[in-house]
């Protein structure tokens, strides 16, 4: 046992590292998560990716010195990290530095009662299984310890060996329930990011297998609309994370102040408009994976705060001047040429370096060769029942047709085109006329007559903003350009865009 800060105890059972408790959260029910994360199986197991046993955290606070040190002990022999204290002040205390995944709360203390701490922890939006301990036990007690949000009511004095297995019970249910929350959480995502059998396209999965058990950074590099989210998400729900949050973010676009309140949370009163606090993604991400979106877009005041919690795992709320620590993995994605803004001073190297350790490229679909048939047939079995026509077929003419399309919009168009085939179309089988892509020969050979460089941009900014809906902000998007950059070209070769 030793002495930590504000007059609290902190006591470990053997072999357990000494590492902090850690503030976490779930970006699947705004729920936080806490150091407890075990793999199946065991209550008392770590679900990092680093394999370092690390059992779950106890805030013990129980003013009777012997009857704690006992219970610290106990638990402490079965692995558990208990962090103690003896009043509500030293409770507290603990509480603003760290975050555990359960409290054993005497209820009667000398500067106040239980429901106090409980009515604290809930202010906070932590959801902390807490077990209640008093010497003078009610009904009206216990159904108002309930109400207040106890897990369990135990009267004084404990069996202390009945009270771990307690802990045990409690801490597994509040696993599965996140687990379920989880896996339902996931069911929208059953896309396969690998069909097809071009060869771009195997040596991508085979890439992908290795690194997703792995918890190291990962950058998915690709135009946009190819399916990099996708990718994420097949990493993290096919790696030791899996039963973890998933929790994504498209920083395209996004305020510097806006994004890092995203990022790292807030605390009350960090800014105008602050009326309380809140937690950032990475504290809901805890011990998943955080899905940053258009990364290359991201603000260069931001850059260097993330780039610490990458190195570190560590970060502060805006406003705030507690460190918290997380575990989280990160997947990125974007697509720019990322080298070429370090070059240009919009990203910093050092970022690049860390958040890419590893680099996965998602192959353009016009380079797929006829996995784009492959991904239609999948496509049209998950919209075919929507539609109202199960079962539907592509003709082999229409075949032809998408394998002859150049794709500018990648997977997203394929979608788009197949959806308004679904709409407009009847029958069991789409053809090639049904496919919007079937008038579009000028798309895959541009016409001889002019083959000047300036005929053949115009050429490729109609055919992506017909891929994107003529929405120029999309298509902005896909070029590489700005909204402002765009419509300079779009007057400069005099094309036509529909009246809002």
């Amino acid at each position: 046992m030793r002495v930590a800060g504000d007059g609290a105890t902190e006591s470990r059972g053997a072999g357990v590292p000494e590492s902090g408790f850690l503030e976490s959260g779930t970006g699947v029910s705004s729920r936080r998560r806490r150091a407890h994360a075990g793999t199946r199986g065991s209550p008392l197991a770590d679900a990092r990716g680093d394999d370092k046993p690390s059992g779950p955290s106890v805030l013990l606070v129980e003013d009777d010195a012997p009857t704690r040190v006992l219970i610290a002990r106990v638990l402490g022999a079965k692995g558990y990290r208990v962090r103690e204290a003896g009043t509500l002040a030293e409770a507290d205390a603990v509480l603003k530095d760290v975050l555990p995944d359960v409290a054993v709360l005497d209820f009667s203390l000398p500067d106040g009662d239980a429901f106090d701490l409980l009515r604290r922890l809930r202010q906070d939006d932590a959801q902390v299984p807490v077990v209640m301990l008093t010497a003078h036990a009610s009904v009206e007690l216990a159904v108002r310890a309930v109400k207040e949000g106890a897990e369990q009511f135990l009267v004084k004095p404990p069996d202390v060996q009945a009270l771990a297995l307690l802990l045990e019970r409690v801490l597994d249910h509040q696993r599965s329930r996140q687990v379920a929350a989880v896996r339902q959480a996931r069911q929208g995502h059953p896309i396969d990011p690998f069909a097809g059998e071009s060869p771009s396209v195997r040596k991508l999965a085979a890439q992908a297998r290795r690194l997703a058990g792995a918890s190291l950074p990962v950058l998915i590099q690709g135009e946009t609309g190819t399916g990099k989210g996708v990718l994420a998400h097949w990493l993290h729900q096919n790696g030791r994370r899996a039963d973890e949050a998933f929790v994504d973010l498209n920083c395209a676009g996004l305020a510097p102040e806006l994004l890092e309140s995203e990022l790292f949370g807030h605390e009350r009163g960090a800014f105008t408009g602050a009326v309380a606090a809140k937690s950032g993604l990475f504290e809901l991400a805890h011990r998943g994976t955080l899905f940053l979106d258009e990364m290359g877009d991201m603000d260069l005041r931001v850059q260097p705060k993330l780039l610490k919690v990458i190195e570190e795992q560590r970060f502060r709320r805006l406003g705030g001047i507690q460190e918290r620590q997380v575990d989280v993995r990160l997947i990125s994605a974007t697509h720019r040429d990322l080298a070429a803004l370090v070059r240009d001073g919009r990203f910093r190297e050092d970022l690049l370096y860390r958040a890419g350790a590893v680099t996965l490229v998602v192959p353009a679909l016009r380079e797929r060769g006829r996995d784009v048939v492959a991904l239609a047939r999948s496509i049209l079995d998950r919209l075919g029942p929507s539609f109202g026509r199960p079962g539907v077929r592509l003709s082999g003419a229409a075949e032809d047709a998408l394998v002859r399309h150049a794709w500018p919009g990648n997977l997203r168009e394929l979608r788009n085109v197949l959806e308004r085939a679904l709409l407009f179309g009847e029958g069991a089988t789409v053809d090639a006329h049904e496919l919007p892509v079937a008038a579009e020969p000028q798309v895959a050979s541009p016409p001889a007559g002019d083959v000047t460089l300036a005929a053949a941009e115009r050429r490729h900014i109609e055919s992506v903003l017909h891929a994107e809906g003529r929405s120029v902000e999309q298509a902005a998007r896909v070029l590489g350009l700005s909204r402002s950059a765009l419509y300079d070209r779009i007057r400069k070769h005099g094309i036509r865009l529909p009246h809002r």
